[in-house]
């Protein structure tokens, strides 16, 4: 069975933007809430929202440089999955929005994420023309 082909420069490009999204949702989510609560004498955990979508950005990241089979799979569904998400507590947020920090934090960090995501959906699947080559 032949190896699959390199990734092309965008999709490694997206998955490297995975890997940074992963690093700064560690830092926006966890490390920054932690900090702010032990330096305001607070339980450590207080202001931390718990999750593993940074493991899954990782974990997809991680897909698209080696290309196993599910790899088009698991793309296109964390993207539909994180979109509508995203997309669903933006609109509630944005319908009456308290700007604390802690909610401004978790509005940019979901912009952020959604950006990545749509251009994930957009580079895996395939257009037309393309349907016959596997862009991944």
């Amino acid at each position: 069975m032949p190896l699959p082909a390199p990734p092309n420069a965008w999709i490694r490009f997206l998955a490297h933007l995975l890997f940074i999204l992963a690093a700064w949702t560690l830092f926006i989510k966890y490390l920054f809430p932690v900090g702010y609560a032990l330096a305001y004498g607070e339980p450590w955990a207080r202001y931390i929202y718990w999750d593993l979508w940074p493991v899954a950005h990782v974990w997809l990241g991680w897909a698209l440089l080696k290309q196993p089979r599910y790899t088009r799979a698991l793309a296109v569904g964390m993207s539909v999955i994180e979109i509508l998400i995203i997309g669903t507590l933006s609109v509630r947020f944005l319908n009456d929005p308290e700007w604390s920090i802690w909610r401004t934090n978790w509005f940019v960090n979901k912009v952020f994420v959604l950006t990545c995501f749509v251009l994930v959906l957009a580079a895996t699947v395939p257009s037309p023309k393309k349907w016959k080559e596997r862009p991944l």
